[in-house]
Formats: structure tokens, C-alpha cells, sequence
């Protein structure tokens, strides 16, 4: 079912005339988990423990707009080098310690177990 749902998806891009490069992956396709964080019980969010920054750009220099935990799922979009751009699905991510409810942006992907058809 989802294989032709895919197939449908990918026909009504192709319909309205946008074409995609060869071997890219469609946005939403690739899942992934926060891993390789500390565990939410030793969160300090002033020496940077216990969760992964999420920022405005794909960089350490852009601001943080938000927080995912160990466990937390995501939705991975995009990617520019070592870095992912996600939205948090489920989990802790969506009631964070700190910053917005649910953030999208962008996250070190060392941090990111993905799978499906990634970027």
C-alpha cells in the first residue's frame, strides 16, 4: 500500500511538471531517532547536557530554537553535510524543557539514527 501511494505521490509531482533529480529522496520519506545523547535525567541545559540542539541553520553558529531528547522521533527533510534538517514527530520533543513545542530545524546528524529513503 505504501509503495503505491508513493507511486501516486511521485506521478502528481511529475503531473504538474516538477521534475526531480535522479536519486533524490521525497521529503518525509526517512524517520529517524535522537541517539547518543545523555539521558534526560542529567539535563543542564547551560553545559548542554542531556539534549540535542535544534538550530536555525545547518551549523553550530546559528541560534538554537529548540531541543530533542534520547528517544525522540523525527522526520528528517533535508541535509547539508554532517548536518539534518528535522521535524520531531513524537516524544519528549513535543513537551521540551526548554523552546518551542515540537521544533524543526536543523541537528548534527551524528545524533540521528535515520532510516527509509534519506537525503
Amino acid at each position: 500500500m505504501r509503495k503505491k501511494l508513493k507511486s501516486l505521490a511521485l506521478g502528481g509531482v511529475i503531473a504538474l511538471g516538477v521534475a526531480l533529480p535522479a536519486g533524490s529522496a521525497i521529503a518525509g520519506d526517512c524517520t529517524g531517532y535522537v541517539v547518543g545523547v545523555r539521558p534526560i535525567s542529567q539535563y543542564n541545559h547551560y553545559s548542554g547536557n542531556g539534549f540535542l540542539a535544534v538550530r536555525t541553520g545547518p551549523g553550530s553558529g546559528y541560534t538554537q530554537i529548540g531541543e530533542l531528547y534520547a528517544g525522540d522521533e523525527v522526520s528528517v527533510w533535508s541535509r547539508r553535510g554532517n548536518w539534518y534538517q528535522v521535524a520531531c514527530m513524537s516524544g519528549r520533543c513535543t513537551n521540551p524543557l526548554w523552546g518551542t513545542p515540537s521544533p524543526q530545524g536543523w541537528v548534527y546528524r551524528k545524533y540521528i539514527s535515520a532510516g527509509g529513503v534519506c537525503p
